[in-house]
């Protein structure tokens, strides 16, 4: 498959008032046309910052470094005004609160029309019926009154459909999606899944989905990046890391997750809590937390490395995992 991103030695620091944190550091990963990455990890991990980095997002105090290769574009740098021309036509971002995304003063086919005005010099009326075609294929009833409402007007679902419509307008080769079923009820959970899973066939969009969801994970993705403390430690298919997980975290998130076939009394969370970015412990930083940590874990940093088969793992710890297999 055609690569359409390749992100190489990515870190993302923020500048604080006595000291800098890294919030991303030695990220290394590529994207196929069609294909559907989820990048997952707790809160803190450093999911959003890395492609809040990739759009040039970041806030004031922070900074990117490292290389995403659009083709031959590197994104990381990239002057604002250059970016823009990148933003919504060939890579969009659809944020965790529509809500707060959306413009409350303005109507729904006002801010969808002004993005093909902008990039594709359409004219005001070619953009809004554009815009209600497009609202009608992401699954709005009605596309015309939606089109003419207000966002608060719009159910949390549809505002999350309208951010969709409005990323695919002008047909991006990559779309990411940031915690895209957050706070949506399970029916429309589904329905965004479907959505997504009908999206990357029918445009060949590229999808990044950005979630702690490992649920909406089975349901679309193709691959997986597991990341912790800042870092990516394990990547795979998704059945891969499903069925065989081979980094300690991953395992500890499987089996904190609910499934329909276990009928425990309790679930078995991960013991502790994620560490701070600005101090980290030595060694592994998730050391602290591991089953399986050993001497060497405690005073020297694992790698990512490459153990075949497309799988990546940073983790010196080589035994069988007690959990065994999770289906």
């Amino acid at each position: 498959m055609k690569q359409v991103l390749k992100v190489e030695d990515m870190s993302v620091t923020f500048e604080l008032h006595q000291s800098e944190v890294q919030a991303v550091r030695e990220m290394n990963f590529t994207l196929s046309e069609g294909e559907t990455l989820a990048v997952v990890g707790e809160s803190g991990s450093g999911k959003s910052q890395a492609f809040l980095a990739i759009m040039g997002l970041l806030a004031k105090n922070g900074r990117a470094g490292g290389r995403a290769m659009m083709g031959d574009i590197n994104l990381i740098g990239m002057p604002p005004r250059q970016l823009d021309t990148h933003r919504g036509k060939d890579i969009a971002m659809i944020f965790q609160d529509p809500m707060t995304s959306l413009n409350p003063t303005l109507k729904v086919r006002t801010q969808l029309a002004e993005v093909l005005v902008k990039h594709r010099d359409y004219d005001q009326q070619k953009a809004t019926m554009a815009a209600i075609e497009m609202l009608e294929r992401v699954g709005i009833p009605e596309p015309v009154k939606r089109a003419n409402a207000y966002p608060h007007e719009l159910s949390g679902g549809m505002r999350q459909r309208v951010m969709i419509a409005m990323a695919l307008l002008c047909q991006p080769k990559i779309l990411i999606a940031d915690e895209p079923t957050t706070a949506l009820d399970v029916t429309v959970q589904a329905q965004m899944l479907d959505l997504f899973k009908t999206l990357t066939e029918d445009f060949g969009t590229s999808l990044v989905l950005i979630t702690h969801d490992l649920g909406v994970v089975a349901g679309v993705a193709d691959r997986m990046m597991v990341m912790y403390g800042g870092r990516a430690v394990e990547k795979g298919t998704v059945d891969d890391l499903f069925y065989d997980p081979r980094h300690p975290y991953t395992l500890g998130l499987l089996h904190s997750t609910p499934h329909i076939a276990k009928r425990a009394a309790r679930l078995d969370p991960i013991q502790g809590l994620p560490p701070s970015l600005e101090h980290l412990p030595k060694g592994c930083s998730f050391n602290p937390r591991c089953a399986f940590a050993f001497d060497r874990c405690l005073v020297e940093r694992p790698p990512l490395t490459d153990t075949g088969n497309g799988r990546e793992k940073a983790c010196f710890y080589e035994g069988p995992m007690a959990y065994g297999k999770v289906a």
